[in-house]
């Protein structure tokens, strides 16, 4: 039985698993060394720091020592972008419709942003003209979208860089995808690719890089030299642990998460699609991670819908942030070409591997009832 608010809101950040939560402790309490230390208890950390980075490249599909260690997904990806203009000529690119950890990264860099279809996904005409003048230094697309869900043809934007700007480097911000999809094949051929731990039951504020042996990279915090002088700082070692346990789980449950949760994901987008009319789902389903359901509720603003379905016990999020106190349309959303009194009006519904039959059913109770009550019908 559901106990507290329905949370629906995964995408943003999910709870800890109890494996992560039962590696991370030991290393709160009683194994406190610093891995770069050289005595017994300092030994003692740099052993199992080593040991999460076998494990967590196992789960990437990488070498241990093509793996870096960060805070989190959005220093993961401009350690990525800035890292490797700092190390040669060119600019970057990425996608329209890019998380900011990267599309902000790449704008701050002079770099060059590539319009997305109206499904969000990558215009290849432009990314050819883009890549057709030589001057490219690396190429970003995301894997899948956070607000979305879309699935990015990662492959084919791999083998038109290949093709066009063969010197140049690809990487992909996996921040979303990595609880859903085989990031260690679908990733296999990209350069740099970027993780988070809290998006698949770690936790906040560790993360990941996999930067493929041959990939030149500068570093963008300089310090001590840690992970091979790519990322210095002292280690987060309890988060690293943590997040290594959670990506074992998450590896060994997906194909079951993945059907199971699907499944409760169609049964609510087709049951507010049929009940709440004029309802809008954004994207092509098929093309989507299991655990996204983004709709939109023409007549209806953002602010006031997560208001009131808060204080209904549903806890989810829009396709728009509050920026200087205002609600401005999503940048996704524009991209796709979507209106922007269209686009106040999402609502993104993300479900994670904790979500329930239970909570299914009280979002359906609730959202119907709240959307109709703002459109005063």
């Amino acid at each position: 039985m559901t106990v507290g608010p329905v949370y629906l809101d995964h995408a943003a950040t999910t709870p800890m698993r109890p494996e992560a939560v039962a590696a991370m402790l030991p290393y709160l309490i009683e194994h406190f060394g610093n891995p770069s230390g050289s005595h017994s208890v300092a030994r003692r950390a740099k052993q199992a720091l080593e040991d999460a980075r076998d494990e967590a490249a196992a789960a990437l599909g990488c070498r241990p020592r093509e793996l870096v260690f960060t805070a989190g997904g959005t220093e993961s990806d401009n350690l990525a972008i800035a890292g490797v203009i700092s190390r040669r000529a060119g600019r970057a690119v990425c996608a329209e419709s890019e998380h900011h950890g990267v599309l902000h990264t790449v704008t701050a860099l002079g770099g060059v942003v590539v319009p997305v279809d109206a499904m969000g996904l990558i215009d290849f005409d432009a990314l050819s003209s883009v890549l057709a003048h030589g001057d490219v230094a690396v190429v970003s697309v995301m894997l899948a979208n956070n607000e979305t869900g879309m699935i990015q043809p990662l492959e084919r934007v791999i083998h038109e860089v290949r093709r066009v700007a063969p010197d140049a480097v690809v990487h992909t911000d996996a921040v979303q995808a990595f609880l859903w999809l085989d990031v260690a094949t679908m990733a296999a051929d990209v350069d740099l690719v970027a993780i988070s731990g809290h998006k698949f039951g770690g936790p906040k504020g560790v993360g990941a890089l996999v930067v493929r042996e041959g990939t030149l990279l500068a570093p963008t915090i300089h310090g001590g030299g840690q992970e091979s002088d790519r990322r210095s700082g002292t280690h987060n070692l309890a988060g690293i642990v943590a997040m290594a346990a959670a990506m074992t789980a998450t590896v060994a449950q997906r194909t079951a998460t993945v059907a199971r949760v699907g499944g409760l994901r169609d049964r609510l987008v087709d049951s507010l699609l049929t009940n709440i009319p004029d309802a809008i789902e954004t994207g092509d389903r098929s093309q989507k991670i299991a655990g996204n359901a983004h709709l939109r509720f023409p007549g209806v603003e953002s602010e006031s819908l997560l208001f009131l379905l808060d204080e209904a016990g549903i806890c989810a999020s829009a396709g728009s942030a509050c920026a200087s106190g205002a609600i401005e349309p999503s940048h996704v959303l524009t991209a796709m070409g979507i209106s922007d009194d269209e686009a106040r009006g999402s609502l993104r519904l993300s479900l994670g591997s904790t979500t329930t039959d239970e909570d299914i059913d009280l979002a359906l109770k609730a959202i119907p009832d709240v959307v109709s009550r703002l459109r005063g019908t």
